[in-house]
């Protein structure tokens, strides 16, 4: 019996201590965003997504990728404090890419969510 009850407050110790880790959280204001039409003319075009780390422990963004040489972020290196924004710009490059376009980039941290998606789209208007 002494072991049941030895077991049973070892195991609430050690669900307590899990439970009490710090983790990060990123919250972005906006995950999409639409160009909409966009002159190849007139030369790339940028874009802010803010975050906020919701969580308790500084986030950092381990990396981040576009799915296409065409488009480009940028994040910071630095951790970003619980409670506080950081931002990702994302500049896509129209030369060349006249249509339609639908790009993803993707965001990982050392939080949670580990990888969040965001997407920008428009359409790029030719050079008469």
């Amino acid at each position: 019996m002494k072991r049941i009850y030895c077991l049973m407050i070892l195991l609430l110790c050690a669900t307590s201590v899990l439970l009490a880790q710090k983790k990060a959280e990123i919250e972005f204001k906006q995950t999409k965003y639409d160009f909409h039409e966009i002159a190849e003319e007139n030369g790339d075009v940028s874009h802010v997504f803010t975050f906020i780390n919701k969580g308790n422990a500084p986030l950092i963004i381990t990396r981040a990728s576009a799915n296409c040489g065409c488009t480009k972020p940028e994040y910071p290196v630095k951790p970003v404090a619980p409670g506080k924004e950081g931002q990702i710009k994302v500049t896509y490059q129209p030369k060349g890419r006249p249509g339609s376009f639908s790009k993803n980039i993707y965001v990982y941290t050392n939080g949670e969510p580990e990888r969040v998606v965001l997407l920008i789209t428009g359409t790029v208007i030719p050079k008469p």
